[in-house]
């Protein structure tokens, strides 16, 4: 299907500006200054396709009536990951056939925040993961619809800014700079602090106010972290250590998203990753590693992303049950789709 068809998975007029030229044919411009040929590539794979609308139907089936996703992962993140997979390939969250499914789990979401801290729970991963997905639906979700005549919790924009102002107290009293799984731990690893990271750089994207101290001290947590070969620490924040591949990507897709290619930190995780295209990660963490991949490439070296995404392609079509789910329940499934949600590349955080 091509991604410009007026379908109801069309682009949302956020990303898309249609004109009429002279000659009478209608032309996408993107709404951001970049590479075309990058942001709306060409037809979307078939496969893909087929994929992505399979893991929709079982993820849509999968929500409770409250709008969350239960199960042994259940979360604000866990949420927001589903929510994020909606949004990803270009549904349109108002008025689509996955609108009601996509509002419930915004609302999910806002209803579980603490209200006091801001926290997203049940951990600081899930709470990055719930505000990156908020920050992605802030502005494209129609409001007045959000609440459907019950009564309004609290908007997007409000959440956002008690979730950001958690994560930066929650900051203050670590050590490291970092952020670790309890919003009051004073130590801190790379995969919980790249999580946050994304969250509040998707917010800063969507207009939220983010202090460059804020986001500088978990950067230079990063830096600390990578070794000269790539590797990054999971915690302790001293050198790479033969860290695992799962986090050299986290390390790359943040220098990438933050604006830090220069550094010699950025260079050496992408070199890592370019250097082990046929690395997998097996267990528990598949499905995490495939999601950090597929955007760390896709912001590092395009054609490298081209031939990884055309071999996880293959693999998630084996990989996907005949439900359309995937192992692992609602995470799993979400965070597969979302490994190839790049294909559509929709939502900003996907952007290059």
């Amino acid at each position: 299907m091509n991604q410009f068809s007026c379908s109801p998975r069309s682009p949302r007029f956020r990303w898309l500006i249609f004109f009429v030229l002279l000659a009478g044919f209608w032309r996408p411009q993107p709404a951001y200054a970049q590479d075309p040929s990058l942001r709306f590539g060409g037809q979307i794979p078939p496969e893909v396709d087929r994929i992505y609308e399979r893991g929709l139907t079982w993820l849509a089936a999968a929500q409770s009536p409250e709008g969350n996703w239960k199960g042994s992962n259940e979360g604000c993140g866990v949420d927001g990951i589903c929510l994020m997979a909606f949004l990803a390939s270009g549904e349109d969250p108002n008025f689509g056939r996955y609108a009601s499914t996509i509002r419930r789990a915004v609302r999910a979401i806002i209803s579980k925040q603490d209200e006091k801290t801001g926290y997203l729970p049940d951990s600081m991963y899930h709470h990055g993961f719930g505000m990156l997905a908020l920050a992605e639906a802030y502005g494209v979700v129609d409001e007045s619809l959000l609440w459907e005549g019950g009564k309004a919790v609290r908007g997007i924009a409000q959440t956002l800014d008690l979730a950001i102002r958690c994560a930066a107290t929650a900051q203050k009293k670590n050590r490291w700079g970092g952020w670790r799984y309890s919003p009051d731990a004073v130590d801190a690893d790379t995969s919980v602090t790249g999580a946050v990271l994304m969250g509040l750089l998707a917010s800063r994207n969507a207009g939220m106010e983010i202090s460059d101290e804020m986001v500088n001290s978990a950067m230079e947590y990063m830096r600390r972290s990578t070794g000269k070969d790539g590797s990054v620490a999971y915690s302790g924040g001293f050198g790479g250590m033969g860290g695992s591949m799962n986090l050299t990507a986290v390390s790359a897709l943040v220098g990438a998203v933050s604006k830090s290619k220069e550094t010699e930190q950025y260079k050496a995780s992408l070199k890592r990753l370019m250097d082990n295209l046929e690395s997998r990660e097996n267990g528990s963490y598949a499905e995490y590693f495939r999601y950090y991949m597929a955007q760390a490439l896709f912001q590092g070296d395009y054609e490298a992303w081209q031939k990884w995404n055309g071999a996880r392609v293959r693999e998630l079509h084996e990989l996907q049950r005949d439900d359309g789910g995937f192992t692992g329940g609602a995470y799993g499934t979400g965070m597969s789709l979302l490994a190839l949600a790049l294909n559509y590349r929709f939502l900003p955080i996907y952007e290059r």
